[in-house]
């Protein structure tokens, strides 16, 4: 039932193909004057793609209720995205002129009047404004009130298997708000909800990976198993630590001394203290200093039953996150921002606290949805706030995803959202390969095909096997092509969907593979029911994002500390460079892969031990080849990239 819905999709690309040009949404195109009432302006987007005429179960009950949030466009929508542009372009003469989060929100934001006349008309129409920020009018009231004020009729409409309520007509604003209104979001009630994109265990289950490992790539050789490609192939490593990365990523001497990580995930781990404490200690990373790890935590967090967010999942993703920037950014302070709940109001809200209190200079997010389930009014939402951030000098890190080109996933060809955003740097995924001494050996794109031992232990079923995991990538269908990708992304990708050219993923990769993954160390529960700190190798563009958001700040510290800001612009513009590995699924014309040996229970040997091939390389239909690609972007981090930073002569 889903690819159907996700091919729809494209037809909606009118409202979000204009990313540089977000107050188009809010201005919409004049509705013909009604006879029988003011004038009004649709808010483009607010219909989505799956409430069709075929799908149409009727009038939604006038009594249900309806809880919505109105966005408000701010008094300056074009010259938001305008000043985010510039002040984010090396070739622009206001580059790196960033404003205080107060200076932005007093040139951009809204008024007070405008505010006033955004509550007043939604209270006249019989909603309730439960909550006022800088950012929106939160408001419920029953269906028949936001039919009032919204100009619409909400239906019900079923999408797969299930019923969900969807406006009829695309939603409109009085005229007289003069655009005030960048969208409304909420007015359908299918879930908006974002996933971590790998599958870590929660305290409810401890994790554990069996020997035998390597302790650097190509340590420890599989002599008793079959051969693959040609040759013996080593065992996976246990899991790659902070030296190594740093190393092969060229951090030098700097630490990110000064400057500012946030990540943000939802809920928070009630053990990440003690864990990145007791990591740093075993794994030679820098102790904490007094405040350089810090929590900003919602009041109260949304949790349903079932637990359709798997809350305890979440504390694996923030412990992969903070280990991650430490180890490869040892002295840059950290700032969790946790989320209520991971559906996209408790996250845009956690994004939100870091832009209006400036809380960091680069934010690591490590979650994500299909293109598919992304709505233009959210989208809308979302490029506000990254433009915001963009102002003050604040980049967004997304993990490009874990499903490759999410047809095995989804049955449709899709990148992943938020990482589609023209505002903000999709993070893709390698296999990383560090030898001996902490050298950089290569790098492929990350793409697993996995086959299993034969029951006599002599070959490997159906060698190479079915693909598992790899880095998401390709061209989106709803986002126009950015022009800092124009001249650097190939047309055959750019142009994939439409002639007039697409966003295409990622912009920069590094270490996402579990298979040459990274150690965590986490507080899990262990099956005598005791919870105990212990450590297993996890992947992931969950594992890319952190570790390029720390590389950010290693050339942030090289710059000065002056902020990067937005860097696509940046990181394209050093394309081709030596800053970058090249990365190509098989370096040196060859195909490599690795041996695993997995407990079948998570745990221990009780249950027996699964013995498997995984080749490197192999992500779905996306290939990384010489140049840009959309399973690497540009390349990962080469030794020259951090002190690239250091020689960019910035306008003062």
């Amino acid at each position: 039932m889903r690819s159907n819905r996700a091919t729809a999709r494209a037809g909606v690309s009118l409202a979000a193909t204009l990313p540089l040009l977000a107050g188009a949404l809010a201005l919409g195109i004049p509705a013909a004057h009604a006879a029988d009432g003011p004038s009004r302006v649709t808010l483009a987007g607010t219909k989505p793609a799956w409430a069709t005429a075929h799908a149409d179960k009727g009038a939604a009950s006038g009594s249900s209720q309806v809880s919505a949030r109105v966005y408000l466009a701010g008094r300056d929508a074009k010259g938001l995205a305008a000043y985010a542009r510039s002040v984010s372009d090396p070739h622009s003469a206001s580059y790196g002129k960033y404003l205080s989060a107060k200076k932005a929100q007093s040139r951009f934001g809204a008024t007070k009047a405008q505010v006033a006349a955004v509550n007043a008309w939604l209270k006249s129409a019989g909603l309730k404004v439960t909550g006022t920020t800088q950012h929106y009018v939160s408001v419920t009231g029953d269906v028949a009130a936001a039919e009032k004020a919204f100009g619409t009729r909400l239906h019900n409409y079923t999408k797969g298997n299930k019923v969900y309520r969807a406006p009829s007509k695309t939603a409109s604003a009085p005229a007289a708000l003069n655009g005030a209104v960048l969208t409304v979001t909420g007015l359908d009630n299918a879930p908006h909800k974002a996933t971590h994109s790998d599958q870590l265990p929660g305290p409810g289950a401890v994790f554990k990976n069996s020997g035998p490992f390597s302790s650097y790539f190509g340590s420890n050789i599989a002599s008793t198993l079959p051969d693959a490609y040609g040759t013996k192939i080593p065992y996976a490593v246990q899991g790659y630590t902070g030296k190594q990365l740093r190393a092969a990523y060229g951090a030098g001497k700097r630490t990110g001394k000064g400057v500012r990580v946030a990540i943000t995930d939802a809920y928070a781990s009630p053990t990440i203290a003690f864990d990145a404490a007791t990591y740093a200690g075993k794994h030679g990373d820098a102790k904490y200093s007094t405040g350089q790890l810090r929590q900003v935590l919602p009041k109260k967090y949304t949790l349903t039953k079932p637990d359709e967010c798997d809350a305890s999942g979440w504390y694996g993703e923030e412990t992969l996150d903070v280990e991650a920037v430490h180890a490869v950014a040892p002295g840059a302070s950290i700032t969790y921002v946790g989320a209520a709940s991971c559906q996209d109001d408790d996250l845009l809200d956690s994004l939100n606290k870091v832009v209006d209190g400036h809380l960091a200079d680069i934010v690591s997010n490590s979650w994500g949805d299909i293109e598919a389930n992304q709505t233009p009014d959210l989208a809308a939402a979302y490029d506000q706030t990254f433009q915001f951030g963009a102002v003050e000098g604040i980049g967004f890190y997304f993990s490009s995803g874990d499903n490759g080109d999410e047809v095995a996933n989804t049955g449709t060809k899709q990148v992943d959202t938020p990482a589609n955003s023209a505002w903000v740097t999709a993070v893709g995924g390698t296999s990383l390969a560090v030898g001996k001494g902490d050298s950089y050996l290569f790098e492929t794109g990350w793409g697993t095909e996995k086959a299993t031992l034969s029951t006599d232990g002599k070959s490997w079923t159906g060698f190479p096997g079915a693909f598992t995991s790899g880095a998401g990538g390709g061209t989106s269908k709803t986002v126009a092509e950015p022009y800092y990708q124009k001249g650097v992304v190939p047309d055959a990708l750019a142009k994939a969907n439409n002639a007039a050219g697409n966003r295409v993923v990622p912009d920069i990769a590094a270490i996402a593979d579990p298979n040459t993954g990274f150690r965590v160390g986490q507080t899990q529960a262990f099956p005598d029911g005791t919870e105990q700190y212990s450590e297993y190798r996890i992947g992931g563009t969950s594992l890319a994002a952190p570790v390029i958001a720390a590389v950010q700040a290693l050339a942030q510290e090289a710059r000065g500390g002056k902020a990067i800001g937005f860097a696509n612009p940046s990181i394209y513009s050093k394309a081709g460079s030596k800053a970058y590995h090249d990365v190509t699924d098989t370096p040196g014309g060859k195909q490599y892969a690795v041996a695993r040996i997995d407990f079948l229970n998570g745990f221990d040997a009780a249950d027996g031990l699964a013995t498997s091939v995984r080749s490197l390389g192999q992500d779905s239909s996306l290939k990384a080849v010489k140049g840009y690609d959309d399973v690497t972007g540009v390349g990962s981090p080469a030794p020259g990239y951090v002190e690239s930073y250091a020689s960019t002569k910035h306008h003062h």
